[in-house]
């Protein structure tokens, strides 16, 4: 049976695997949350009435993919079930291996993270982001070298070398 320090841990560990995992199916970070944030409490109440998950994670995955259909019916975004796959291993995988990206992310210094975000995620120029943060084109290329040097750090250890999707 899990206990409430488990449970907490376990919310840890899945809770931004999960929100990514949910991001790809309604489409936007509030909505995920919202969807993520559902699913654990119906957990807790099921582990409260007495049901035993032995795959806890497993079980997330799935009352996470019920909250996405639940939410997109809600919306009318879809006709049937048919439009949500079942949770695949890969499906899984890829959550893990996006929330271990934007964790390294958030962990770089204040600036580079800035810089690298408006790189990467906002696709502009060195140019751009020079003229956009008052900083020398140089400077936004040491930027940018020294978050690629921490985020392959970040992501390798203990781990084959990590591909970045946006290198």
């Amino acid at each position: 049976m899990m206990d409430k320090r488990r449970f907490e841990s376990e919310f840890r560990k899945l809770y931004l695997p999960l929100g990514m995992y949910a991001l790809r199916y309604v489409g936007d970070t509030d909505s995920a949350e919202d969807t993520v944030q559902n699913a654990f409490l119906k957990a807790w109440q099921a582990i409260g009435n007495g049901s035993d998950i032995t795959d806890f994670k497993a079980f997330m995955y799935r009352c996470v993919r019920n909250e996405c259909i639940s939410f997109l019916r809600r919306q009318e975004q879809f006709v049937g079930i048919e439009d949500v796959p079942e949770v695949e291993d890969t499906d899984i995988d890829t959550s893990e291996r996006d929330a271990r990206i934007w964790r390294a992310i958030d962990d770089l210094p204040d600036r580079c993270r800035e810089v690298f975000l408006l790189s990467k995620r906002d696709g502009l120029s060195n140019e751009e982001i020079a003229a956009e943060l008052d900083i020398s084109v140089k400077t936004v290329k040491n930027q940018m070298t020294k978050a690629f040097s921490r985020l392959r750090a970040a992501l390798s250890t203990g781990h084959k070398p990590f591909y970045l999707p946006f290198l």
